[in-house]
C-alpha cells in the first residue's frame, strides 16, 4: 500500500501537445504493493479508459511492469496508457531522452521517449499483428448504425491484433464516420462473440496517407467512445500494410468528443510502430 507518504500520480494528455486535449491517462508509481482490487477500484476512481499502475518487472529485460486497468478490468496491453506511462516514467526518473522495455500482459514492448520540461513524444514497437476472421458487413455495420453499403467495398471487416483484440471497420467514405450512431446491444454483441476490446470505424486517403477513425467501446455496460486508440492504430497500419503495401499512415482520432488527437503510424521490421507527442498536465500523491 501507499503508506502515509502515499504514492506518486501523473496525469496526461496521450497523442497531443495541447493539454485537456488528447486522450488522458493516470499513471501510479511505485504500485507494486497494490493488489488487483485496489487497482481496478482506483481505476474506477478516475473514471478514465485506462489508468496504469507501474510496479517492479518480473520478467528479464524488462524496465519496469505496466499494469493497465479500466473500469471493466485489466488489459493485457493498450497503446496510449504504453506512451504516457513512459513519459510519466522519463519525468519521474528524470531522464530526457531513454528506451524502456516495458512489460506487460502481451509481452515486451520496446518505447522510446523524449521529454522536454512538461512536453513530451513517445513511440512503441507493437506485437506483431495477428489477423483474424473477416466478418460480415451487414452485423458489423448495423452495430454502429450504418448499412453494409458504408463499408469498404474491398477490405472486410475483420478481428486484428498487435496486443489485444480490435474490431477494425473500414469505411467506404468519410460520411459513414459522421453518420454512426452506435447501437449499444449490437456493439456488445459483437464484442463479446470477438473478444474485442473496441469497434474501430476507419477511412483513409491512401494518396495522403492519412486516416479518420473513431472507436467505441462498453465502459460497465455503457455506450463509450475513445478519443485516440493507439492499440487500434497499429492493426489498421498492419492491415493495410498486408493488403496494400502501405508503410506510414497518420491516424486522426477524437475531433467528434472536443479532444483532437494524432497518432503517427509507421511498419518497422514487420512490427507497427506507434507514436505521438505526450503533455504532462499534473502531478501529485494519491493515498490508498
Amino acid at each position: 500500500m501507499g503508506g502515509p507518504s502515499g504514492l506518486p500520480l501523473t496525469w496526461l494528455d496521450v497523442f497531443t501537445a495541447t493539454p485537456l486535449a488528447g486522450n488522458p491517462l493516470a499513471v501510479v508509481h511505485d504500485a507494486g504493493g497494490l493488489d488487483d482490487a485496489t487497482m481496478l477500484a482506483f481505476a474506477r476512481e478516475t473514471g478514465l479508459s485506462e489508468t496504469t499502475f507501474v510496479q517492479p518487472p518480473t520478467e528479464a529485460g524488462a524496465g519496469y511492469r505496466m499494469r493497465i486497468w479500466t473500469v471493466n478490468g485489466e488489459l493485457p496491453f493498450a497503446g496510449h496508457p504504453s506512451l504516457g506511462t513512459a513519459v510519466a516514467v522519463a519525468a519521474a526518473r528524470g531522464d530526457a531522452e531513454a528506451r524502456y522495455v516495458q512489460q506487460t500482459v502481451a509481452g515486451l514492448q520496446p518505447v522510446e521517449v523524449t521529454l522536454r520540461d512538461r512536453a513530451g513524444r513517445a513511440s512503441m514497437l507493437q506485437e506483431p499483428a495477428v489477423f483474424g476472421e473477416e466478418l460480415d458487413r451487414g452485423a458489423v455495420f448495423a452495430a454502429l448504425g450504418l448499412t453494409a453499403a458504408d463499408a469498404h467495398a474491398e477490405l472486410a471487416p475483420r478481428v486484428c491484433s498487435t496486443g489485444v483484440r480490435q474490431v477494425i471497420a473500414p469505411a467506404g467514405s468519410p460520411d459513414a464516420l459522421a453518420r454512426t450512431a452506435p447501437v449499444p446491444e449490437r456493439l456488445g454483441d459483437l464484442l463479446a462473440r470477438t473478444g474485442a476490446t473496441t469497434v474501430y470505424l476507419a477511412h483513409w486517403d491512401g494518396s495522403a496517407a492519412v486516416a479518420r477513425a473513431r472507436a467505441w467501446w462498453l465502459p460497465r455496460g455503457a455506450l463509450g467512445e475513445d478519443p485516440a486508440t493507439g492499440s487500434a492504430a497499429g492493426p489498421l497500419m498492419a492491415l493495410l500494410h498486408d493488403r496494400g503495401g502501405a508503410e506510414r499512415l497518420t491516424v486522426r482520432q477524437g475531433e467528434e468528443l472536443g479532444r483532437p488527437s494524432v497518432l503517427e503510424c509507421a511498419m518497422e521490421a514487420g512490427r507497427a510502430r506507434v507514436g505521438g507527442d505526450v503533455v504532462l498536465v499534473s502531478e501529485g500523491r494519491i493515498f490508498l
